[in-house]
């Protein structure tokens, strides 16, 4: 955070300072929420939870180095009182971010907001300091925590936005006012809690609604492959720039970034002629599946706007990684087994992606005689569509031709399972286990060297743990290693 003196932090969000001798003590370090986070100079925001609360820990912050704590009452060491810690800090995160200047893109959509994030991140920072959302750490404590990371030096701050419901974006930018805005699609995600695809499309458009005009400066970038996502122009006075795979046009206004010629290498990772107004050039991605591609392009839209030229744009993203962990983190283990860790989340669009995925990953693992595996859970969330979207998935595998799948889990896994079955997926090309081990114990006795595993399903799952019993060690001894995508 830039510095500022404890008055000032008091201004900012409204509060009374108490057991502070000198308010012109200046916080040097970071704002945390975690009193295993505190270093010197540290901010300490002290959240009432339900299983511990952060005013407790005051003492022990303070004597960690911390120079005051932010809370609701006072606590005997420096602190700041306000009556609600999140608005406060939300607050906070406005006024370091009006001082700074800097230039705020935020994100959202149903799918692929963290990988987007992340291509974003690494092709800004090699123009200028860029702090960007760690993680998933995108709703109202995360987002201003990310915020208040940036200092005087960070030029570009990139923030992911999530949604739960209408309203929720609008707060979020009401913190952190964004000069670009970007829209990649509306999906199924938390389509139980919306209630509909529509409903998700006025949340995620709330994001191009909080943008400045065209003559200040406000910029919306938008999936013009995704229909609910182009009819979100109609709801900005920012100017509206496209990208897309598949189409050319939008009412008569060009897709200005597209890919050409995309095709999958024999690693599974895409390959693609990078499109724009102003030249080509070729992309080669580190990461896996073919969906990522259209992130690729929404992440060189941002960049091309922001003065990047599109062959260091190219450059950058083949240098790319995944810089959030759990995210088709590819690992080949020395025996010839290849774990495709999914686990962090999972809707039925990244489903279906991660399943293709798998598929185009495992080609030259097939012809040598290995097989894929595809170690999936529940998709939560999904209310009234979680029957069918399961089902879905479950038959999808097997018109892929996917060797093997294991449903892990209760009554959603089960509906996996059935959905494979009724497909034509016999015997032991489909199981159903109750949980994390059973699926452990199965695929350490009949994975073989040469075999590719995707694990993927709904964080609240915790098939993780299944990715990383496989690829902790590989059962000889010897230690995995993660391959050249991370």
């Amino acid at each position: 955070m830039i510095p500022l003196t404890l008055a000032e932090v008091a201004r900012a969000v409204g509060g009374s300072t108490h057991d502070i001798p000198d308010t012109d003590v200046t916080v040097t370090g970071p704002v945390v929420k975690d009193s295993r986070e505190v270093v010197p100079g540290a901010l300490f925001v002290a959240f009432a939870g339900a299983r511990a609360d952060g005013h407790d820990f005051a003492a022990d912050v303070v004597a960690a180095g911390a120079v005051a704590v932010l809370g609701t009452r006072p606590v005997g060491v420096p602190a700041i009182v306000v009556d609600d810690v999140q608005t406060a800090l939300g607050a906070l995160a406005k006024y370091v971010i009006e001082r700074l200047g800097a230039t705020v893109v935020a994100l959202t959509g149903s799918a692929g907001k963290t990988s987007t994030k992340d291509l974003i991140a690494q092709l800004l920072q090699r123009h200028a300091p860029t702090v960007w959302t760690p993680g998933s750490l995108n709703n109202e404590i995360g987002l201003p925590l990310t915020a208040l990371s940036a200092d005087e030096h960070t030029r570009h701050l990139v923030l992911e936005m999530g949604a739960r419901g209408i309203g929720h974006i609008r707060y979020l930018t009401g913190l952190t006012p964004p000069r670009i805005g970007l829209v990649l699609n509306v999906g199924s995600a938390h389509i139980g809690e919306f209630g509909g695809k529509e409903q998700i499309a006025q949340a995620k458009g709330e994001l191009v609604e909080a943008l400045p005009a065209a003559a200040d400066g406000g910029i919306a970038v938008l999936n013009a492959d995704d229909p609910l996502v182009r009819a979100m122009a109609s709801r900005t006075t920012a100017r509206v720039v496209y990208f897309g795979e598949h189409a050319t046009d939008v009412d008569g206004v060009p897709v200005e970034v597209t890919a050409e010629n995309v095709r999958l290498n024999e690693r599974g990772q895409a390959v693609f002629g990078l499109r724009t107004p102003t030249g080509c050039a070729e992309v080669t991605l580190r990461l896996y599946g073919e969906h990522h591609v259209s992130n690729a392009l929404a992440a060189a839209t941002v960049a091309r706007e922001l003065g990047m030229p599109v062959n260091e744009i190219a450059t950058a993203l083949s240098a790319a990684g995944t810089l959030s962990r759990w995210r088709m983190e590819v690992t080949e283990r020395p025996d010839g087994v290849t774990v495709v860790n999914d686990a962090y989340n999972a809707n039925p669009e990244s489903m279906r992606a991660a399943l293709r995925a798998l598929v185009a990953m495992g080609r030259s693992s097939k012809a040598a005689g290995g097989r894929t595996w595809a170690v999936l859970g529940q998709m939560a969330e999904l209310g009234g569509e979680a029957l069918a979207e399961h089902d879905a998935v479950g038959r999808l595998a097997v018109r892929l031709n996917v060797s093997k799948l294991v449903a892990v889990g209760g009554t959603e896994a089960a509906w996996l399972q059935m959905g494979a079955y009724n497909e034509g997926s016999w015997g032991e090309e489909s199981v159903h286990v109750s949980d994390a081990e059973a699926a452990i114990d199965l695929l350490r006795s009949e994975v073989r060297p040469g075999d590719v595993v995707l694990v993927k399903a709904s964080r609240s799952v915790g098939l993780e743990a299944v990715a990383l019993a496989l690829t902790e060690a590989d059962g000889l001894g010897n230690t995995a290693r993660e391959g050249a995508a991370l």
